[in-house]
């Protein structure tokens, strides 16, 4: 990628926040905005990768129901996997 980092922070943030639904839309940028800060320059493209998959598996894969599709196990998908907004 040819970012610096502040750009695919930015890019992630908008990314997060437009994905289609509200729901989608409140649940990832509510997970962004957690974590952006802490994340290191390999664990924020994880994040862009996690972006790219569609809001249906993206959700169940959040809530631990079966995915269509395989998406892979890091830091950031383990994150995300045990982010419940109803922890906040």
């Amino acid at each position: 990628m040819n970012f610096s980092k502040e750009e695919l922070k930015k890019k992630i943030i908008y990314r997060s926040s437009y994905r289609g639904s509200k729901e989608m839309d409140f649940l990832m940028s509510s997970f962004t905005s957690k974590y952006i800060d802490v994340l290191n320059d390999e664990e924020l493209i994880e994040l862009s990768n996690l972006l790219n998959f569609d809001d249906e598996n993206l959700y169940n894969f959040n809530i631990g129901e079966k995915t269509s599709i395989k998406i892979p196990i890091n830091k950031v998908t383990n994150l995300f996997k045990s982010f419940n907004l109803k922890k906040k």
